[in-house]
């Protein structure tokens, strides 16, 4: 270790120990209680079926109990602990932690996005791994495995980055396939900015869409009682109104903290008899304003405040 390496080490604090230990999963102290209808959960099962067919992935984290030599409490993990008993392994390596905090992990907690579920199982294959073992380690049925496999097909590759990390459904997809490239793109675009992922609004969408900018043999599908005229009019609408949204977003906060301290100034400024009594006089269209911003309770309009 050289001069500098010993310098960091001595500022920064290692967030886990440097081995792992093997533990006894009945040693294990959860800092939380499951809920009884954890196990009953989708989510719960697709883990037991991962850890049956290619064994635990992802160690649990543990930190050593100060008040209790040789006790380790459990920060993160709880569900695989849990199935691990239920499995009847009575033993798993952890990862030690540092810090006895379970904030972190219990709630920063990041989903797989369907663009980044694609490249996981297509390495998978890639690397030779049948797709009945990968079927059973998600918990899903072959075609399944080949529907995600084959969801990008047709996607640009500027569509695929703007969603890569967006909670966008398999569905919607198959819904973006149906158009070309730039259309595809735009149509990403209308998704993240109104931050609705929903197959109900991707179909929106791709009603509102020309035909020209669909791939040949794809037809929109028509939604009851709305022309596709009428819906590109609210579509571009839909993106004016997020652009503003937008803009509006930038300066809000200084904004709001403008109106706080103006409204802060005329309530004292209102409290001078001298004050009002000259505007009373001279400007009482500005006594009247003055008086409406020093009683705001809200910065939103009377309707929407009601």
């Amino acid at each position: 270790m050289t001069r500098k390496d010993r310098r960091l080490s001595d500022v920064v604090a290692h967030a886990f120990e440097d081995d792992c230990v093997t533990l006894s999963v009945d040693a294990l102290l959860p800092v939380r209680v499951l809920r009884t209808a954890t196990k009953s959960s989708k989510k719960y099962q697709q883990i037991a079926a991962s850890i049956r067919e290619v064994g635990l992935v992802e160690p649990p984290v543990v930190a050593r109990d100060p008040a209790n030599p040789g006790t380790f409490l459990l920060l993160d993990g709880h569900v695989r602990v849990e199935v691990l008993k239920d499995l009847g392994i009575e033993q798993v390596e952890c990862l030690v932690s540092t810090d006895d905090e379970a904030f972190t992990y219990n709630k920063r907690i990041s989903r797989l996005s369907s663009v980044q579920e694609h490249k996981m199982i297509r390495r998978a294959i890639e690397r030779g791994v049948p797709e009945e073992k990968i079927a059973k380690a998600l918990d899903i049925n072959t075609q399944s495995v080949r529907r995600k496999v084959r969801m990008l097909d047709g996607i640009c590759d500027e569509t695929v980055a703007i969603l890569e990390d967006k909670p966008c459904p398999m569905a919607v997809f198959e819904i973006l396939r149906k158009m070309k490239p730039l259309r595809q793109i735009e149509a990403a675009e209308l998704l993240v900015n109104a931050n609705n992922y929903s197959v109900a609004y991707a179909s929106a969408i791709l009603a509102g869409t020309p035909q020209t900018q669909l791939v040949e043999g794809s037809k929109a599908k028509r939604i009851k009682g709305i022309t596709p005229e009428a819906m590109a009019r609210m579509e571009s609408e839909l993106a004016r109104l997020q652009e503003s949204i937008t803009s509006i977003q930038e300066t809000y906060g200084q904004d709001h903290l403008h109106l706080t301290v103006v409204k802060g100034y005329l309530a004292k400024l209102l409290g001078n008899a001298r004050v009002v009594r000259y505007l009373m006089q001279h400007r009482p269209e500005f006594l009247t304003e003055f008086q409406a911003i020093s009683d705001m309770t809200s910065t939103l309009p009377p309707e929407a405040a009601a």
